[in-house]
């Protein structure tokens, strides 16, 4: 289909070169010589590009650009003009002019102004797909050679990558996006054997022989800071994938510079209860739980598993000897977000301010159980763009924007991923079998061993045990529990849900960035 362009100039009859030259390269032109057949033709007529003469004799260039505007917004505007005064040019700029050439323009400019207006989408989606696909032999040599956590994660840093330019593909993204999720799918799968083999050899060893988990983030990472007399702003947004991270690092990286992007290794079970208690106590779950019993909630107690949060952050501070001012606050709703932003004033010479926004959990859980959230959040990329929409109209967007005027250092991360699941597996147990559709803990478990990721000794994984013959299992990929009973209803409930708590990428490689306000030194 050809690219249709409206060319409005008093003096047309001067352009026929150019307008020739167009018409060989396959576009179709249409020509005004004044403003008022120029806007009568554009209220009749669909067009992909308007050239514009600044200056005509009767309704200006400027004017006709307003009533351009008022018509259709976005359609892409090039002003051509005599007049290179910098009042003009602002006020073209102003009324968002797409492009902006100074007469005489041979026909080389204007191919060129096409090209980054109209075309430009097609280009960049042209050569997106030229370059996946010859990536996507080497993606698959990297999967199968890939043997330690750092290589892991620059892999998954790469997929990402390719899964956020691919998603905006304007040709063969079909094909390339079922070829990408094939490959996507293959590397979760190694994955998921790389951590089966080497979970417990992490849990049990030393920290030089494990990845950067959770409960090394304030020791780590915070605490040095603290101690050099750094202030610190740490936001924890619960259940945020690295892909999620990817689409706001644009809008946060307006305010605040990136020090350090790193990714973190989640504990097991991904799930907010131990994920997060471990990263605000600095302990394993079984730790907590022998140390602190009566701050570690066991999953058969009806109330919320996260209400220690501030007790066990106490424990840790006094643990590690640091007499402090810190403030720790949970949003659920946006009022209280901005409860935080008032009081920033009266916690701005505080070492330690801790923020937990769960409005990401909330949709991912919204998404389970409410059609229309289904249908709004439909794919991955759906999910990312409302986390985006979300972030964009949220009281943690202005608060970045006044950490930008702040002497803080930012600790931005999250507790655990998220992954898409659609392969359900059958198991059963007695009635106390918890809840989770990607881990399982409880007494006399039935499933098939080949299928899930089995803690036989809940001690080797550092995680509490009712009874001396309680076990965990882990879902592996995207794979999902059911229980034979009222099987098929299950499964068409929770297929093709977000779910967390099991051994994925997206669920255990998550962000971990440490951000500085962008006039600091």
């Amino acid at each position: 289909m050809k690219n249709s362009i409206l060319w409005v100039d008093d003096e047309i009859d001067l352009l026929k070169v150019q307008i020739m030259f167009l018409k060989s390269k396959g576009y179709d032109v249409t020509t005004a010589t004044n403003g008022t057949d120029a806007l009568e033709l554009f209220e009749k007529n669909t067009f992909d590009i308007v050239f514009l003469d600044e200056y005509m004799p009767g309704i200006t260039g400027l004017d006709v650009l307003h009533a351009i505007r008022n018509i259709n917004a976005d359609i892409p505007v090039v002003m051509i003009t005599k007049n290179e005064g910098e009042d003009i040019m602002d006020e073209a700029v102003g009324s968002r002019v797409s492009d902006y050439l100074i007469k005489p323009v041979n026909p080389n400019q204007i191919l060129l102004s096409l090209k980054k207006n109209i075309d430009n989408k097609r280009l960049v989606s042209q050569k997106t797909a030229e370059e996946y696909k010859f990536e996507f032999q080497k993606l698959g040599q990297e999967i199968n050679q890939v043997n330690n956590i750092e290589e892991w994660k620059l892999l998954y840093k790469k997929l990402v990558d390719w899964e956020l330019k691919l998603q905006d593909l304007n040709e063969d993204k079909t094909t390339l996006s079922e070829i990408f999720n094939f490959q996507k799918n293959e590397a979760d799968s190694e994955f998921t054997k790389y951590v089966v083999k080497n979970y417990e050899n992490w849990i049990a060893g030393s920290r030089e022989n494990r990845p950067l988990m959770q409960i090394d983030v304030f020791k780590e990472r915070v605490m040095p800071m603290i101690e050099s007399g750094q202030k610190v702003f740490w936001i924890v947004i619960d259940n945020l994938r690295f892909d999620q991270w990817k689409v706001l690092q644009p809008l946060i990286t307006e305010y605040l510079a990136i020090e350090k992007e790193e990714m973190i290794c989640s504990i097991l079970p991904t799930a907010t209860q131990y994920a997060r208690n471990a990263m605000f106590s600095g302990l394993m779950p079984l730790q907590i739980s022998q140390l602190y019993p009566e701050l570690w909630t066991d999953e058969d107690e009806l109330h919320s598993k996260n209400n220690n949060e501030e007790k066990l952050i106490q424990t840790m501070l006094k643990r590690f000897r640091l007499d402090i001012k810190y403030s720790y606050a949970k949003t659920f709703v946006n009022k209280d977000g901005q409860k935080i932003n008032d009081s920033l004033n009266s916690i701005s010479n505080n070492m330690l301010n801790i923020a937990v926004y769960n409005f990401v959990d909330m949709i991912s859980h919204a998404r389970t159980d409410n059609k229309m959230m289904r249908e709004l959040a439909d794919d991955v990329a759906a999910y990312r763009a409302i986390t985006k929409t979300w972030f964009e109209h949220s009281s943690l967007y202005s608060l970045i924007k006044m950490l930008a005027n702040l002497d803080f250092k930012v600790i931005f991360t999250t507790d655990h991923g998220t992954v898409k699941v659609n392969n359900p597996i059958k198991i059963s147990g007695e009635k106390e079998i918890t809840s989770n559709l990607r881990y399982k803990m409880g007494k006399d478990l039935q499933f098939n061993k080949k299928e899930v990721f089995e803690a036989k000794d809940p001690n080797n994984v550092q995680l509490p045990s009712p009874s001396m013959t309680t076990k965990y299992i882990f879902a592996k990929s995207r794979d999902f529990f059911a229980y034979p009973n009222n099987y098929n209803h299950y499964v068409k409930y929770y297929k093709d849900t977000l779910q967390h708590g099991g051994v994925s990428m997206e669920e255990m490689l998550i962000p971990l960035i440490t951000l500085k306000p962008k006039n600091s030194k």
